[in-house]
Parts: C-alpha cells; sequence; structure tokens
C-alpha cells in the first residue's frame, strides 16, 4: 500500500493560478471538515485480556508439544503482540521472545527498553535485557539451551529476519534442527475470538466514518494529498490509529495502489480511497469509489458491476467452501460480461480479497489457488474492484467474518453510486 505525497506548484502561469484557487478552496473544505469536532469511538472498546494472551501461549505450547518442538522464536511484530502484548518494532537492535514448549516466555530486548517491554508484557515471562557491547543472539540461545523438552530442535514465525535465525543458530552450534512455525501460529490466529472481533468492528467503524468525512468535503481543485489530510486527521479525531491510506484521482484509480501522477478532482473525477486503522492492535480495510459530478453511463455500469461482485463473494461464502471459491465465483461472473480472464487487465487483476486481523493483509487469501476450507471466526476482506488502464478504476471493499450462520459484514456494503458511504 502507499500514499500520495504531497506537491507544489510554482510560477504564475494560469495553471498555477488555477492551482492556486483549488488549492485555496481545498483549505476552506478543510476546515469545515473540522468545523464540528469528531468524537473517539473508542471510549468503550477494551485491549485483549491477560487471561486471552495465556491461553493463546498455552495453546500454542500444546501444538509445540504435539510436534515434539522444543519452542518458537519470534521477534517484534504482530505475533509477537498476539502471543504476548509486547507492541514493539523492528530495528537493528533485536526484541525477540523464546515461547517454549513447557515453562514461561523468554523476552530478549535492549537494556534501555525494558521499563516499555515489561509496560506491554501481557504474561509471566522471564525478561532478559542486553547492554549495547552484548549479544542478543547468545541470549536467545542460552535460553534455548535450557529448554526442558526437545531442545534439539525449536521453529521460528514466518516473519523473523535472517540475520536473527542465523546469528542463533550459530550460537548454538550443530547438531540444532530449525524448522518452520508457520503452521502452529496460524492454528493459533487463523480463528477470531469475540474480544478480536469486537475490535475490529470498533476499527471498521472508525474508517467508515472517516471515508464519510472525506466524501462529504471533496470539492472541485482538491489534490489527492488534501484528501488525504482529511482520512488521516478523521481516523485520529475518531480514536483510530492511522494505519495507511490510498486517495486515488481519475486515471490513477485504475492503478490498485496508486501513481506518483498528481491529480486533482475535477467534474466527473472518479475518487477511490481506501483506508484502515487499528484499535488495540486489530485492523479495517475500507474501500469506496464515487464520483464527483453526474457519473457517466460506463462509470455506473462498472461501479454496479462491483458491487454485484461484492454480493457473489459472500453469497459463496459458506462453511466447508475452500476460500478460492469465492474469488471462482466473482471471476466468472466478470469474465461472461467480457472482462480479461486470469488476473487480466482490463478487469480484475488481484484477489478478491485477503484475510486480515491484527495484520492488514494474512492468511487465508480469496484467491482461486487457495484451498482453505471456510470456518466460522475466518474474517477477510470483499475487493472484487475492476480496473481499465487509461481510464479509471472501481474499488468496493468491506470487510467481514464466517459465522455459523454464514457471513456478517463489519460494515455495509455501499447502497449506490449516487450514496457511496
Amino acid at each position: 500500500m502507499s500514499t500520495v505525497s504531497r506537491r507544489s506548484f510554482f510560477g504564475i502561469s494560469g495553471a498555477a493560478l488555477a492551482a492556486s484557487s483549488g488549492l485555496q478552496a481545498a483549505t476552506a473544505k478543510a476546515a469545515a471538515a473540522h468545523a464540528t469536532p469528531l468524537r473517539s469511538l473508542t471510549r468503550d472498546t477494551q485491549p485483549i485480556t491477560s487471561a486471552e494472551h495465556a491461553a493463546r501461549i498455552a495453546k500454542l505450547q500444546s501444538l509445540l508439544q504435539q510436534r515434539q518442538i522444543g519452542a518458537l522464536l519470534v521477534e517484534a511484530g504482530s505475533a509477537l503482540q498476539y502471543f504476548t502484548g509486547i507492541r514493539w518494532w523492528r530495528s537493528e537492535r533485536t526484541t525477540a521472545a523464546v515461547i517454549p514448549a513447557e515453562g514461561n516466555v523468554v523476552v530478549i530486548t535492549p537494556f534501555f527498553e525494558e521499563p516499555s517491554v515489561r509496560e506491554n508484557l501481557k504474561i509471566a515471562a522471564d525478561v532478559r535485557p542486553w547492554k549495547e557491547d552484548q549479544s542478543p543472539f547468545e541470549l536467545l540461545a542460552g535460553a534455548l539451551r535450557e529448554l526442558p523438552k526437545y531442545a534439539n530442535t525449536f521453529a521460528v514465525e514466518a516473519t523473523l529476519r535472517f540475520f536473527i535465525v542465523d546469528q542463533v543458530s550459530k550460537s548454538l552450534g550443530a547438531g540444532v534442527q530449525v524448522v518452520p512455525g508457520d503452521e502452529m501460529v496460524r492454528a493459533c490466529r487463523l480463528i477470531k475470538s469475540p474480544a478480536e472481533l469486537a475490535l475490529m468492528q470498533a476499527a471498521n467503524n472508525i474508517t467508515i466514518a472517516a471515508i464519510r468525512q472525506v466524501h462529504a468535503h471533496t470539492a472541485a481543485g482538491m489534490s489527492a494529498s488534501d484528501l488525504m489530510r482529511l482520512l488521516v486527521d478523521a481516523t485520529e479525531a475518531l480514536g483510530g490509529n492511522h494505519e495507511f491510506s490510498l486517495v486515488l484521482l481519475n486515471e490513477a484509480s485504475a492503478f490498485p495502489h496508486g501513481s506518483d501522477k498528481p491529480q486533482s478532482v475535477r467534474q466527473g473525477s472518479v475518487v477511490l480511497v481506501d483506508s484502515g486503522c487499528t484499535v488495540h492492535g486489530y485492523s479495517s480495510d475500507i474501500s469506496r469509489s464515487w464520483i464527483h459530478g453526474t457519473p457517466t453511463a460506463r462509470q455506473r455500469e462498472i461501479w454496479n458491476t462491483v458491487k454485484r461482485g461484492q454480493e457473489l463473494a459472500l453469497e459463496t461464502a459458506k462453511l466447508g467452501v475452500p476460500v478460492g471459491a469465492i474469488d471462482k465465483a466473482v471471476r466468472a461472473y466478470y469474465e461472461g460480461l467480457g472482462w480479461s480472464k486470469d488476473y487480466g487487465l482490463p478487469g480484475t487483476s488481484h484477489r478478491t480479497g485477503h484475510g486480515i486481523g491484527m495484520d492488514g493483509h494474512e492468511p487465508p487469501y480469496l484467491v482461486r489457488s487457495d484451498t482453505t476450507p471456510l470456518q466460522a471466526g475466518m474474517c477477510f476482506s470483499d475487493e472484487p474492484g475492476i480496473y481499465v488502464p487509461g481510464e479509471f478504476g472501481i474499488r468496493l471493499e468491506d470487510c467481514w467474518y464466517m459465522t455459523e450462520a454464514g457471513p456478517k459484514l463489519f460494515t455495509p456494503l455501499a447502497k449506490s453510486i449516487d450514496d457511496p458511504v
């Protein structure tokens, strides 16, 4: 995902004067957008409890024992937060955890970061800090040597950086086997709990409200950057941690993740907004497309086709069905209308959707090759956009989760091209 950067205008040409006028209009609209302060929608939200974090550790330890694996090694990122509560970022200074098949978790972190790490920690753990002239890899290796069970094998989380695995393995020496931990982590994170769903609902409520603000205050002459600022400000005022935004105008809307070519709103512009935030670590991801002014017949037809694609995805979602079948159903419909086959253009060049939770994109994926059976508690985006290079693109996106009774949306689908938010 990318953002559209701000751009400056120079000179005194007619084009520059028009641009200046547009920016003045944008400033006025931005002021109007903030005339009525937005209120936080997160006041009643609760983070994941220590008890739920402990249950996650217990489930992972059971999986480790079943596979006779000594521990899972995980570094800063969503997986570390999922299991321990520690919200941290990645840098050259390693913060990581050894989650053993039996016993307490060991957390390795820089000495001067220890107070902050402990502040976030939600489980019983042995925190072992390292100072600037010490090796975190030796400390991680030391924790692995102490494993009470299956000490000759440890697993690594899928996103763990190679230099950490390499240095820890060298510290341990020969005879220790490193195996992938993807399957076990996925087994823990795939099905969302009621507490997780509640946080995702809050995040989606914020994002749709922020997009509604942008839609209400879009004016001719505004740039993508102007709209972006409205979107970010609204998201934060509503209580979300802004994660990403795309504002794609006119021909740039045919690029699913944006273009560097500057665009501004004019009569008949396609405005495509894609945004997400987090609430206590859980994500939203919503897209809306609309026309500034009166839609053409072609714009209306493609918008309606994408809306039907969204509906068809939800109609196909049934317990036990391979998630890839959802993508196949949408593609069959689009191809029957003459759009390109096999992820070609013009048409739908990306999958129908992706899993979502703590990460904006996580497995399983609504792509035709994914055979994962659909289960209650799985969460996805629904975004079968259509893109016409050189003209425009339309993307509508809402997130949903599977229940025993069928799919349930976090936000209602857009009603029409005339009432898109």
